[in-house]
């Protein structure tokens, strides 16, 4: 229930009344909705309570679903799939953005779901990246789109398969929005079972046929396509599927480069660059593990916890001396950094943002809010850590 109460208190006064009205549920006790918005917000929470079980559970899963796109991510998905993106920037918050969509706009608010689910999966263990042509237009004729369901059916034994087709964008680290077109796929699983009380309370097994999803993205300007499902083995069939019923070309397997982190860099003490526009107050390295460069068996990690007065370059001279691990014969395999933000507002401390390194290919990056992932791409590339994509 906290969604809820969440929906309902983030909610202007005319939003609950135009959910109410949308829904057709009339509160038990009336809500005043010409009072004061505290009193209509109480109004709404004792009519929640009052409500038969199927209106809670329709309006707990509301809720669920517009509390979800509230926050930085949702906002951005729901930016990314809107023409006119004026219509929400009138809203009173994230909350209002996501009910106006919500409510007037249920394709497009189901699309900026898809958007989020792939975006947040978007380089994890999830994703695959393949590259085609450039400038192809995807097919969305009727034929094209029976032919690649025909597919999909085939290849996974399912019985159904839903394809979504629609434009969309994506912000970069340099501040222009990438142009894609997303594909979203929902098909049938195989028969499972689980246990559910009947209408006389009696335990009993009951048959239901799971719905798996996955997405795909094509990028025309540089014919990337992008996959995300939950399947290793099955991505690669889906992009070759979509190539060929939806681009009209032959697959071929050709894959996108793994981002390639280099460490060298923080050996040193080092500057750390930023523009005075994103806020940065400070980057710090707070730990780094190195390894031998002849012996694969050994590693030492130093660290600077939050109190130390000291940068770990000046630490490691200071203990180790001639012996500095940092002054040549070993290699750095891990980095934690912190990038600390000047506060905004009233507000008595800035956020802090906390990148783990790993070579060759890792980083927390992609589980950060869509805008730290801008930042941190931007000044990992700017630091010459973050070597290619």
């Amino acid at each position: 229930m906290a969604s809820v109460t969440s929906f309902i208190r983030n909610l202007p006064a005319s939003s609950l009344r135009a959910y109410f009205d949308h829904t057709g549920i009339v509160p038990p006790t009336p809500v005043n909705w010409d009072a004061d918005e505290p009193e209509v917000i109480r109004g709404a929470l004792r009519a929640v309570d009052e409500m038969t079980d199927e209106e809670r559970a329709r309006v707990v899963n509301d809720g669920e679903r517009v509390s979800a796109m509230a926050d930085d991510a949702g906002q951005t998905a729901l930016y990314s799939v809107i023409e006119d993106r004026a219509v929400l920037d009138c809203r009173a918050n994230g909350h209002d953005r996501a009910f106006w969509l919500f409510l007037n706009e249920p394709i497009l608010f189901r699309h900026a779901e898809e958007v989020r689910y792939t975006d947040e999966k978007r380089r994890g263990r999830s994703w695959d990246g393949f590259i085609a042509p450039p400038n192809l237009d995807i097919r969305r004729d009727p034929v094209s789109l029976d032919a690649f369901k025909a597919s999909l059916r085939a290849h996974f034994g399912s019985n159904n398969a839903h394809v979504d087709i629609f434009e969309r964008c994506r912000p970069t680290f340099d501040g222009e929005d990438s142009d894609l077109v997303q594909i979203a796929i929902y098909r049938e699983g195989l028969p499972d079972d689980f246990l559910a009380f009947d209408g006389g309370g009696a335990l009993v097994r009951r048959v239901r046929r799971p719905v798996y999803e996955a997405a795909l993205t094509y990028e025309a300007a540089t014919g990337v396509i992008e996959v995300v499902a939950s399947e290793r083995e099955s991505r690669e069939e889906i992009v070759r599927l979509m190539a060929r019923d939806l681009l009209g070309i032959d697959y071929q397997n050709q894959k996108v480069p793994l981002r390639r982190y280099d460490l060298a860099t923080l050996l040193r003490p080092f500057a750390f660059p930023t523009d005075p526009a994103d806020g940065i107050e400070a980057v710090e390295v707070k730990q780094l593990r190195l390894m031998p460069i002849d012996d694969v068996g050994e590693r030492v990690t130093l660290e600077c916890l939050r109190k130390a007065d000291r940068t770990i370059w000046s630490m490691a001279a200071d203990h180790f001396g001639a012996g500095d691990p940092l002054a040549g014969g070993w290699v750095a395999t891990q980095a934690k950094l912190t990038i600390k933000f000047h506060p905004k507002g009233d507000a008595k401390r800035g956020r802090t943002l906390p990148l783990t390194i790993t070579m060759p290919h890792g980083c927390n990056l992609k589980d950060q809010t869509e805008e730290e992932q801008l930042i941190g791409e931007k000044y990992l590339r700017r630091w010459g850590i973050l070597r290619d994509a």
